[in-house]
């Protein structure tokens, strides 16, 4: 099941977010901490859903939240045109379930170099953004495995929706390894399992150097071969020339075979499976008036795949850029 209807647990589910501290970013280690607490008083039926997903995922690659509460339209701030948000900034209802259903999954995870460390990230168009930005808005944000390229990439990418675009144009995408690898031969999949590709690295990682080039390598599939994760990102792997990229053309293909669209309407909660996914965007319109599409992100991190160092870990702690190799 990929789809969760929340829509009957609504005033209980209210109750917990309004449990959290009412300002996240005066004390994020306290926030995290308060909603580690409530998360244990998720409804069983979505309790029981997220540790699921968590312990084996699903063929789809991603669970959806729906019906969640969420301010009325007008009872919100405007959209976001700069980041990080202040600090002083009260609790929305979006960031309070990323939290809570964050903290049911895993450890809230900031990156140095990526939106000045912060946890709580806004998603909103902006004027001008670079090509390979979430600010994009009329242009197609491309597949990729979210840090693909980093030795500690999240497991899970949780978008929450409090605004979407006017024309409701706007769908993420998603594309599952389990459903992919079933449309890939086995010489293909025996020249992308285990083989290291050039992978260049997103626009907040490059140390302010233009164009590093490929500073790391990214296995496009690994782990099991029966069961495989996947590394992908179709703007920055660069395929050794010859059947490496012949093979990645194939796997390219294969995950647009098996694409979902999914529309985030208000009150949606996404967890991406970072590890046997990738996704992406799709174009749409602004209009520059404070009610544009306005969405929030958080990166989740486990055990699973040896992704966290024993010792140490806490949600809320900020990690540096290490490229995978």
């Amino acid at each position: 099941m990929a789809t969760l209807d929340a829509t009957e647990h609504r005033e209980h589910l209210s109750s917990l977010a309004s449990q959290l501290p009412a300002v996240p970013r005066q004390d994020m280690y306290g926030f995290l901490d308060s909603a580690h607490k409530l998360a244990q008083q998720l409804p069983y039926e979505i309790s029981d859903a997220l540790d699921a997903f968590n312990r084996v995922g699903n063929e789809d690659g991603y669970l959806l939240l729906r019906g969640l509460p969420v301010e009325a339209d007008d009872e919100l701030p405007p959209t976001p045109t700069s980041t990080p948000a202040p600090v002083e900034r009260g609790r929305l209802c979006m960031e309070a379930f990323l939290a809570i259903i964050g903290r049911r999954l895993g450890l809230h995870t900031g990156y140095a170099e990526l939106r000045s460390g912060t946890v709580f990230h806004d998603v909103y168009p902006s004027p001008g953004a670079h090509h390979l930005s979430s600010e994009t808005s009329e242009t197609l944000l491309e597949f990729h495995t979210e840090m693909a390229y980093h030795t500690l990439q999240p497991n899970y990418v949780m978008l929450a929706c409090s605004r979407a675009d006017h024309e409701r144009r706007a769908q993420t995408l998603v594309g599952s390894i389990r459903k992919a690898v079933r449309l890939l031969d086995e010489e293909t999949i025996d020249r992308l399992h285990d083989n290291r590709q050039p992978c260049e690295v997103d626009v907040a990682f490059r140390g302010g150097v233009e164009d590093p080039g490929a500073i790391a390598q990214v296995k496009p599939l690994y782990g099991p071969k029966d069961d495989p994760l996947l590394g992908y990102d179709r703007e920055l792997l660069k395929p050794v020339e010859g059947p490496d990229t012949e093979a990645v053309a194939k796997l390219s293909q294969a995950l647009d075979d098996v694409t979902e669209g999914i529309f985030l309407t208000p009150g949606d909660v996404l967890i991406i499976d970072n590890f046997r996914t990738t996704h992406a965007r799709t174009p749409f319109s602004p209009r520059w008036d404070g009610r544009d599409r306005w969405l929030h992100r958080v990166y989740i991190r486990t055990n699973s795949y040896g992704q966290l160092p024993t010792g140490g870990e806490r949600a809320g702690d900020v990690i540096t850029f290490t490229p995978r190799r």
